[in-house]
């Protein structure tokens, strides 16, 4: 090929490329167009609780996906609504997860708990996953057997014994400590519990008896979470 034959070949070559990367632009802005501005979850909220303007920030997500999402312009409408499920930091919020009702499922209930130090892990928030205990509030009695001999004995067994579980799996809705008029804490700390309604009457009694320990475990660890 000669030089005069390259020139137009040359030359259509490079119209090719500039309508190639027109169209690649063309793509990019339609993409950048099809995007809505939806609400994204940033602390953990937990089951029936309501969404406070604080757990929210906004994300581009792509539309025409068939997904719910809430949009970030309707995020003042979420006063209406509470959590139907416990949110996580990172969730984009979908309609799905949102009820106008308690936010309990079925055949689960809400227990408050008053709790002191040591009945508690340090750091306990809402949307943890916790396990109950009966716990022993007095300690340790003593009691005597047929020969005079003291020994003593539980009136209450380890939160460590299987035999004093109360709940395996529940889920924590809300935990506030308390605080004196100095701003100290006071080391007791006020709990609400989302449990199954058959493990209410033994942890209410408990609870009313001040004898109640909790236990973080594994959300995935029982498969009949709260």
């Amino acid at each position: 090929m000669t030089p005069r034959e390259r020139k137009p070949a040359l030359a259509a070559l490079a119209v090719l490329l500039i309508l190639v990367g027109a169209l690649g632009a063309t793509v990019l802005v339609l993409r950048a167009g099809n995007k809505l501005q939806a609400i994204k979850i940033t602390t953990t909220v937990a089951q029936g609780q309501s969404i406070p303007a604080s757990a929210l920030t906004e994300v581009d997500v792509a539309s025409g996906t068939g997904i719910n999402y809430v949009l970030w312009s309707q995020r003042n409408a979420l006063g209406d609504f509470r959590a139907a499920t416990t949110l996580v930091p990172g969730t984009a919020l979908v309609g799905e997860m949102l009820t106008q009702q308690s936010g309990l499922a079925s055949g689960k209930v809400l227990i408050g708990l008053a709790l002191r130090d040591g009945q508690y892990p340090s750091g306990l928030k809402a949307g943890e996953t916790v396990a109950a205990y009966l716990v022993s509030t007095s300690g340790t009695s003593v009691t005597t057997d047929s020969g005079g001999a003291g020994k003593s004995s539980a009136s209450a067994g380890s939160a460590g014994s299987g035999g004093n579980l109360l709940t395996a799996s529940a889920t924590v809705q809300s935990a506030t400590p308390t605080t004196d008029s100095s701003g100290v804490s006071s080391g007791n700390l006020p709990v609400t519990l989302v449990v199954n309604q058959s493990d209410a009457p033994a942890l209410t009694q408990a609870a009313s008896a001040g004898q109640v320990a909790l236990v973080v475990v594994p959300s995935d660890s029982n498969g009949s979470g709260s």
